[in-house]
């Protein structure tokens, strides 16, 4: 099966590569997860599109996961709110990539890639938690997330 990846898939590739792959993991991995999409025509002019799109928000080289490890840096701890019970450390819930992507933006913090996050396990409470994130294969940057109750 002839596909073209959308995101970077480890041990495959990156956004915009055409690959061949067994039938199987592209039907049932592959494309129900939108990491990448069938080989069509049209697709291959979406390729240019896709490339442009990652681009922006990709970690160029060593460098600049390097700036972006010192931006982390000097933020300290990132502030974030989530419901609780009163009285509680307990969340409603937990705590996702993506709230931790918007919490770090917010504090004026690099965008991240929510992919990229390691997350100490599910954080359910309230208190201080350490995050890292792996900007490059060389660089993983880690900071503080102070998870606090909104009521």
């Amino acid at each position: 099966m002839k596909l073209i990846l959308t995101t970077d898939v480890d041990g495959l590739g990156g956004p915009g590569d055409s690959v061949e792959v067994k039938d199987g993991y592209g039907r049932n991995y592959l494309l129900p997860r939108g990491f990448a999409i069938l080989a069509t025509k049209g697709a291959e002019k979406q390729v240019q599109v896709i490339r442009r799109a990652q681009e922006s928000s990709r970690i160029r080289d060593l460098d600049h996961a390097r700036e972006v490890k010192a931006q982390l840096a000097g933020l300290g701890n990132v502030p974030l709110t989530a419901k609780a019970a009163t009285g509680s450390k307990k969340l409603f819930g937990s705590v996702t990539t993506s709230d931790v992507v918007s919490a770090v933006k917010a504090a004026g913090g690099p965008v991240l890639d929510k992919r990229a996050l390691e997350l100490p396990g599910h954080i359910k409470t309230t208190g201080r938690h350490s995050v890292s994130v792996r900007l490059h294969p060389d660089v993983t940057a880690a900071f503080t997330l102070e998870v606090s109750s909104a009521g």
